[in-house]
C-alpha cells in the first residue's frame, strides 16, 4: 500500500483543539451525525496502527525494529460495514504474520453492532428483503440473503449450548406440545414438527426447556425428548399437561412413572365442537362447560350423562370424553388453584401463537437449521418477558406442599 494512502489516513485525524473548534459549528443532529461519520474510518485506522505498534514493541521508523525479528509489512485493503455505512480501511500487517488486531478482527466485515441489529430484525420475523431495504434506508448498505444467513448462523453454537444446558431437578408443572412447519428437504417439501416443552419451576417461573425439530409429532420422538431432559437433570415432574397424541401417556410413564398426566380439556372441547351446527353450538358448548367446571369427578360424570340425554344426536362426539376420561378427569382430585393451571395446555399454546407471529412470513423453510435459528431467536425474545412468577403461584405452591409433602419443600 502506498505511503500516500497512509498519509491520507493520518491527515484525516484531527487534534483535540480542532475537534472542539469544529464541534462549535455543529447546528443540527444531521451535522453531528455527519461529523461523527467522518471520524469513524480515521479513528479505526489509528487504533489499528497503535495495535501493531504495541505488538511490535517499537514505533514506526525506529531503528530498534531492524533487530527485533519482526517488522511492518504494508497494509491490506478492507471494507467494513458499520452503523454509519461502509468504511474503507487499510489493515496493517507484520512480516511474521502474528499480528491479530482487536479493533477490527481478521475476516470481520460487519461491525458487531450491525450484526446484532440484523439478528434482531431476523428474530422479529422480517424477511431478508425487508432487512436489506431497512439497512439500505437507514445505513445506506446492502446486505444480501447470503450475508444475513452467515450472520445469523453465528447463533447456532448458542442454540446447541442452550439445548444442552442443565435443568432444574423439579418442575411442578410441565406442558408438552408441538407446532408444525413446512421445510424443504432433499428437493421436496415435508411437514416438520417443532416439539416444545414449557416448564413451571418451583419458583413459579416459566422456562422453555428446549425446542426439538422432527419429522412428525409422535410418541416415540417424545420418549426421546423426555429421556433427554431426564439426563439434563430433571428428576421429577408433578403434572404433565398434554394433547391426545396416541402413546403419549405411555411415553411419559416410562420416564416419569409418578407424574400426573392431565389431557388438555380445551383440545377435547374443540374436537367435540368441530361438527356441531352453528345453531346448536352456543348451547352445546355451555353444556360441555358444566362437565369440566363441576366441583367433583362424580359431578363431572353426571354432567356428561346429562349431556348424552340432552343431545342424543351428538352422542358420538361425546364418546371422546368417555374414552379419555381417566386423563381428562385427573384435575378433579386437586384444589381449584391447581386445576386452573393444569386442565389445559393454553400456556404452551400461547408460546406457539407468539412463534407463529414471527414465522408467518416464511411459508417454507429452506432447511432445519433455518427453522431452528428463527425459533430460538423468537423464544429468546419471548422469554425476556418472563420476569415474574405465574399468577397465584403463592397459593399454588402452598397447595402443592400439602398434596406433595415429600416433593415440595421450602
Amino acid at each position: 500500500m502506498s505511503n500516500n494512502t497512509d498519509n491520507a489516513n493520518n491527515e484525516s485525524l484531527i487534534s483535540y483543539e480542532e475537534f472542539n473548534e469544529k464541534a462549535k459549528n455543529l447546528k443540527t443532529m444531521s451535522d453531528v451525525t455527519s461529523f461523527v461519520k467522518n471520524l469513524v474510518a480515521p479513528t479505526l485506522q489509528k487504533m489499528l496502527e497503535a495495535e501493531l505498534e504495541n505488538h511490535l514493541g517499537y514505533k514506526k521508523y525506529d531503528p530498534v525494529g531492524k533487530k527485533s525479528g519482526n517488522s511492518r509489512n504494508g497494509h491490506s485493503a478492507k471494507q467494513l460495514t458499520t452503523s454509519f455505512g461502509k468504511e474503507d480501511l487499510n489493515v496493517p500487517r507484520d512480516r511474521n504474520g502474528t499480528f491479530e488486531p482487536v479493533a477490527v478482527k481478521k475476516y470481520e466485515t460487519v461491525e458487531s453492532d450491525v450484526e446484532e441489529r440484523i439478528i434482531s430484525m431476523y428474530a422479529k420475523g422480517m424477511t431478508t428483503r425487508d432487512i436489506n431495504d431497512h439497512m439500505k434506508d437507514i445505513y445506506g448498505v446492502d446486505v444480501s440473503a447470503t450475508m444475513i444467513s452467515s450472520i445469523t448462523d453465528k447463533v447456532l453454537p448458542l442454540i446447541t449450548e442452550w439445548q444442552a444446558r442443565p435443568l432444574s431437578a423439579l418442575y411442578p408443572v410441565m406442558y408438552l406440545d408441538g407446532i408444525h412447519f413446512k421445510v424443504r428437504e432433499s428437493g421436496r417439501i415435508v411437514n416438520k414438527c417443532a416439539y416444545t416443552v414449557l416448564g413451571i419451576d418451583d419458583k413459579g417461573m416459566k422456562e422453555l426447556l428446549g425446542i426439538w425439530v422432527g419429522e412428525t409429532e409422535g410418541a416415540k420422538f417424545w420418549l426421546g425428548i423426555l429421556n433427554e431432559i431426564k439426563n439434563r437433570g430433571v428428576d421429577d415432574i408433578l403434572f404433565t399437561c398434554i394433547d391426545g397424541l396416541t402413546g403419549f401417556s405411555e411415553a411419559i410413564k416410562v420416564v416419569y412413572p409418578d407424574a400426573v398426566i392431565q389431557r388438555c380439556v380445551i383440545h377435547v372441547v374443540r374436537n367435540c365442537m368441530k361438527f356441531v351446527p352453528s345453531k346448536h353450538r352456543e348451547k352445546f358448548c355451555r353444556d360441555l362447560r358444566n362437565i369440566y367446571t363441576a366441583p367433583t369427578e362424580e359431578a363431572g360424570l353426571q354432567a356428561l350423562e346429562d349431556m348424552k340425554q340432552a343431545w342424543p344426536q351428538y352422542a358420538l362426539y361425546l364418546k371422546i370424553w368417555e374414552a379419555a376420561w381417566p386423563e381428562l378427569s385427573a384435575f378433579f382430585a386437586y384444589p381449584p388453584v391447581i386445576r386452573k393451571m393444569i386442565y389445559t395446555t393454553n400456556a404452551v399454546e400461547s408460546v406457539h401463537h407468539q412463534l407463529r407471529k414471527v414465522t408467518k412470513t416464511t411459508t417454507i423453510f429452506p432447511h432445519d437449521e433455518s427453522l431452528k435459528k428463527l425459533l430460538w431467536l423468537a423464544q429468546r425474545d419471548i422469554s425476556k418477558k418472563w420476569k415474574v412468577p405465574v399468577p397465584n403461584w403463592g397459593d399454588m405452591i402452598a397447595q402443592l406442599m400439602i398434596v406433595f409433602p415429600d416433593k415440595i419443600k421450602i
